[in-house]
């Protein structure tokens, strides 16, 4: 018998690898391509907490993925005390352009829509609470707008006992008629009580669960989700501005939780997190100019510092509190190297502390600097300085060892030696020198003074 070529005794071995890498490649994907299996279901996302990038991120990353999925309705489970205002709107877009229906859930009991959540609510297709939430207070937090002082932040009863005061500046008066305009325009869109998220926005008006389906601002109230699923049935809203007939009774609920990515969003877009990483980049550059191919400190500054302005672009920040952090640490840099007597690092701290505070000012719940972070930081900051302090005194106390003034003192002995003069040999090197007397070639001298390039010397006795 012959045995077959080679080529037709690797081919089976070569398509099992190749059978065997495309099944690899399908199962690796599989988890991260939710595809029409997703089709007759209610995808569940939670927003808890502050929104910010990283939750914008993800409920606009799943909304493409329902939409491509023929999900039949998309859930957004919220327990918020608000948010940034573009984050808030970028939610909102995806929202209106979803041809998926959303419906906002203020869950679980005790969980509250405030601030962003109650725009979210506004422009969602339905809105729904479970008993015991509550929802409004929809001010620019960030303007410093206030209610009226006869109606305090909170009220239950939805109704203002008088109208709030008109902001006194041009630019608060701007701000907050944008987003009254912004959140009557949501609630004619879904046709919700646009008098009230007047009163959310310029007064900060606040209801629970009951008033707000008796004023109209949401649509139902369910304990959980199968209930919730269930009373919303049959009705018909808006999705994509296209009416739909809800069909949600047999829907199967899937929870999809952030993944890694919002994870690590939420990590570099936390205001505490980004000053950190921008203080080890800072510090970090700094240190490999000072000691050239270290490479580690450069390159663990490099990528801090690149992951701190990514951060920085994504939040609003103040970048005059950016400058001063920066003019800070320039301050306390000088400092330890001109010496001043601690007057420029004393500047420096308090340029650092003031920059720290001054970089997020906009008072967005949860996108605040902690006082602690910025306690540690100026306290990390002034023990560099200390440190480099006492290495610059130590310094100066120590013996001269190069250079004309380490020669001073130093000790050698005579080679050759004629009429007061001759050479020397001090530290492998021969010098010419003088002396008030004879010297004998092999004596041992010491220098007490230095001409140009003549030594002048006395004999060791």
């Amino acid at each position: 018998m012959h045995s077959p070529p080679s080529g037709i005794v690797r081919a089976p071995a070569v398509l099992r690898c190749v059978k065997a890498l495309v099944l690899s490649l399908v199962i690796a994907i599989t988890p991260f391509t939710p595809a029409a299996s997703a089709a007759g279901k209610a995808i569940v996302l939670e927003i808890d907490g502050a929104i910010g990038p990283a939750i914008a991120d993800y409920v606009v990353r799943e909304l493409r993925v329902a939409a491509a999925s023929g999900a039949g309705l998309v859930i957004l489970r919220m327990n918020t005390p608000g948010g940034l205002d573009t984050s808030m709107r970028e939610i909102i877009s995806a929202i209106l352009a979803s041809p998926v229906p959303v419906a906002s859930y203020v869950a679980p009991n005790g969980a509250r829509a405030a601030s962003a959540g109650t725009y979210i609510a506004y422009a969602s297709a339905i809105a729904a609470m479970a008993p015991s939430t509550n929802i409004g207070a929809a001010t620019p937090i960030r303007l410093g707008v206030l209610p009226h002082p006869e109606q305090p932040p909170g009220q239950q009863d939805g109704k203002q006992k008088g109208a709030p005061d008109e902001p006194s500046d041009a630019e608060t008066r701007k701000a907050v008629n944008d987003a009254v305009a912004y959140i009557r325009g949501l609630a004619e869109l879904n046709g919700r009580d646009a008098k009230w998220a007047v009163e959310a926005v310029r007064g900060a008006a606040s209801l629970p669960a009951s008033e707000a389906l008796k004023h109209h601002v949401i649509d139902v109230i369910a304990d959980d989700i199968p209930d919730l699923l269930g009373k919303i049935d049959g009705r018909t809203v808006k999705a994509d501005g296209r009416p739909q007939r809800l069909a949600t009774a047999a829907l199967e609920t899937v929870l999809v939780k952030p993944d890694w990515r919002t994870a690590l969003l939420a990590v570099v877009t936390n205001p505490n997190i980004a000053l950190i990483f921008m203080l080890i980049g800072v510090y970090g550059l700094i240190f490999e100019f000072l000691s050239p191919g270290a490479i580690a400190p450069g390159l663990i500054g490099a990528i801090s510092l690149v992951v701190a302005l990514y951060g920085f672009s994504l939040l609003p920040i103040s970048y005059a509190g950016v400058a001063l952090v920066l003019l800070g640490i320039g301050l306390m840099l000088a400092e330890a190297h001109i010496g001043a007597f601690g007057a420029i690092g004393v500047g420096g701290i308090v340029a650092f502390v003031i920059g720290a505070i001054m970089m997020f000012p906009s008072g967005t719940p949860g996108l605040e600097l902690s006082p602690a972070v910025i306690a540690a930081a100026a306290t990390v900051s002034v023990c560099l300085l200390a440190m480099a302090l006492s290495m610059l005194v130590r310094s100066r106390k120590r013996r001269i060892i190069t250079g004309r003034e380490a020669l001073i003192g130093a000790e050698g002995e005579a080679v050759t030696w004629q009429n007061g003069e001759g050479r020397i040999r001090i530290a492998g090197e021969i010098w010419r020198a003088r002396a008030s007397g004879p010297l004998q070639p092999g004596a041992r001298v010491k220098v007490m003074a230095r001409e140009g390039l003549v030594l002048i010397v006395e004999p060791i006795r």
